[in-house]
C-alpha cells in the first residue's frame, strides 16, 4: 500500500493576450516551485497543450477578439485530467456559471493576489495527487492477486532486488526477465514506488494480448475516425502516464511493425497518435518485461536489435520458483494468510512442505497461489497436508533404490542430486556439497527435469 501522496509541482498552462499578468503570474507559480508556460491566444495554448501534458491553465475569459469560454472544451479534449482557472477582469455571476458548465474548475476575478492564486493551485495539487494515487491503488488491486512479497532468502532474487533498489532512482530504461509467472509485474511495480515518479501514473501494456492495430492505439492513442469503431478520441497509455512510468509486460510479443515507432519514442520521447500527422512528446520512464530469448529472436528477425539495446539498458532476472527452495515454506505461509479468509488453518504439514520443495513449479508463482487456494478449499482441519495438494505431489523418487542395486550410473546421479537438494537451504549450498559450480548443477537438473 503506497504512502499518501503529498502535492508535487505542476505543469501549468498561462492564456492571457497581456503580458504583465502573465509575467507576474509565472513569477508566482514558479516561486513555488510549478512548471510554467505562458501564451498569449489560443492557438499558441493548443500548440503546446498537445506538446506536453498540463495540469492546471490559467486562461483569460477575453483574448482579444478570442473567446476563452470556446477554449475550454478544446484543452480538455487534449487532457481530460486538466483543471482550467479561468481569469477574467469582467466578472459577474452569469460568466462564472457559464465557464463551469463548459468545464472550468474555478474562476478568479482581476485583480487577483498572490494568496488568491496559491489557494486556487494549492487546492487543485491536492485534488490531482488524490487522483494519482487512486489510480495507483486500481492499478495494485488490478493486477497485484497472486502477486508475493518481494521478502526473500535466496541469493539470486536478493541481488536482484538489490539492483533493483539501486536503478529505480534513475531514469535508466530496465529489462525484466523471467519465466511466466515469477513476478515480474510486482518488480515493475516497485521500481516505480521506489523511484522519484511514484507521484506519478504507472501504466501497464500487455503486448501478447492485442492486435497490432489495438496495441498501436492503446500504446499512442488514436483521433476519432482514425479507424472503424474509433468513435472518439484515445489519449493513449503514454499521454496517460506522462511524468511517470510505462511498463510493456512480454515485449517479445510486440508486432514488429510496431517495434520502430517505439523505439523512435523511447530515443526522442516524440510520437503521434493513430490517424493524426501532429507529433507529441511525453516524459516516461520505460520498463520491459519477457520470457522470451530476446537475442534469438533478434537472430532470426522477429526482434529490432537497436530496439533491445535500447530497453534493456539494466536487465534484472528473475529466478524461477523451482530454484527458490529456501523461499518456499515463506511464500505458502504468505498465500495461505491472504487466502484463508475465515478458516482456522494454521499451517502445512512437514510432508506437505516437503512435497512442496520437491515440485518443479513450471507455472512458478501464479501456480503456487493456485496449489494454495485449492489446498485451503479441501482443508478441513488446522493443518494442509499431502491429500490436499494435487495428485503430482504426491510422487517421491524411490527410497529403497541403494548403491550396488541394478541402476545406470546416471539414475544414481539423479537420485542424489535429488536428495541433496531437498536437504539443502540453497542452490549454492547443494552445489557445493556434490563438488560442483551452479551452472553444472543447473544443466544437471535440467536433465534430470529436477
Amino acid at each position: 500500500m503506497p504512502e499518501p501522496l503529498s502535492p508535487q509541482p505542476l505543469n501549468i498552462l498561462i492564456v492571457d493576450d497581456e503580458i504583465n499578468i502573465r509575467k507576474t503570474l509565472a513569477i508566482s507559480l514558479e516561486t513555488d516551485g510549478h512548471k510554467v508556460t505562458a501564451v498569449s491566444n489560443p492557438r499558441d495554448a493548443l500548440v503546446e497543450a498537445a506538446k506536453k501534458s498540463h495540469d492546471l491553465a490559467f486562461v483569460d475569459l477575453r483574448l482579444g477578439i478570442d473567446d476563452g469560454l470556446n477554449l475550454i472544451p478544446e484543452l480538455l479534449a487534449q487532457s481530460p485530467w486538466m483543471r482550467i482557472v479561468i481569469i477574467t477582469a469582467h466578472g459577474s455571476i452569469d460568466s462564472a456559471v457559464e465557464t463551469m458548465k463548459r468545464g472550468a474548475a474555478d474562476y478568479l476575478t482581476k485583480p487577483f493576489t498572490p494568496s488568491q492564486v496559491k489557494l486556487a493551485v494549492d487546492r487543485i495539487a491536492q485534488i490531482r495527487a488524490l487522483e494519482l494515487q487512486v489510480a495507483g491503488l486500481e492499478e495494485i488491486v488490478g493486477q497485484s492477486r497472486g502477486v508475493p512479497t518481494l521478502k526473500t532468502d535466496n541469493p539470486a532474487m536478493r541481488r536482484t532486488i538489490n539492483l533493483a533498489r539501486q536503478v529505480a532512482g534513475s531514469d535508466t530504461n530496465v529489462l525484466i526477465r523471467g519465466e511466466s509467472g515469477t513476478g515480474k509485474g510486482i518488480l515493475a511495480r516497485a521500481i516505480h514506488a521506489w523511484s522519484s515518479r511514484a507521484a506519478k501514473p504507472m501504466s501497464t501494456v500487455s503486448c501478447p494480448t492485442l492486435s497490432p492495430q489495438l496495441l498501436e492505439s492503446e500504446l499512442f492513442g488514436h483521433a476519432r475516425g482514425a479507424f472503424t469503431g474509433a468513435i472518439r478520441d484515445n489519449l493513449g497509455r503514454i499521454a496517460a502516464c506522462d511524468g511517470g512510468t510505462l511498463f510493456l509486460d512480454e515485449i517479445g510479443d510486440l508486432p514488429l511493425e510496431l517495434q520502430p515507432k517505439l523505439l523512435r519514442f523511447i530515443q526522442d520521447r516524440e510520437y503521434e497518435r493513430v490517424g493524426e500527422s501532429r507529433t507529441r512528446r511525453a516524459d516516461v520512464r520505460m520498463i520491459a518485461a519477457t520470457h522470451v530469448d530476446l537475442e534469438s529472436a533478434v537472430s532470426t528477425g522477429r526482434f529490432r536489435e537497436d530496439l533491445l539495446y535500447r530497453i534493456k539498458v539494466i536487465q534484472l532476472d528473475l529466478p524461477p520458483l523451482r530454484d527458490r527452495v529456501e523461499d518456499m515454506q515463506m511464500l505458502a505461509e504468505r498465500f495461505l494468510t491472504e487466502l484463508k479468509g475465515a478458516k482456522s488453518i494454521a499451517g502445512f504439514t512437514p510432508e506437505a512442505v516437503d512435497a512442496l520443495k520437491r515440485y518443479q513449479w513450471p507455472g512458478n508463482l501464479r501456480e503456487l497461489h493456485n496449489v494454495i487456494e485449492r489446498a485451503i478449499f479441501l482443508c478441513q482441519n488446522h493443518y494442509v497436508g499431502v491429500p490436499h495438494l494435487p495428485t503430482e505431489f504426491s510422487a517421491r523418487p524411490p527410497a529403497d533404490e541403494e548403491i550396488g542395486d541394478a541402476l545406470s550410473l546416471d539414475k544414481l546421479e539423479e537420485m542424489h542430486i535429488r536428495r541433496v537438494l531437498a536437504k539443502s537451504k540453497s542452490l549454492e549450498d547443494a552445489a557445493s556439497i556434490l563438488g560442483i559450480d551452479q551452472a553444472t548443477l543447473y544443466r544437471r537438473r535440467r536433465k534430470y527435469g529436477i
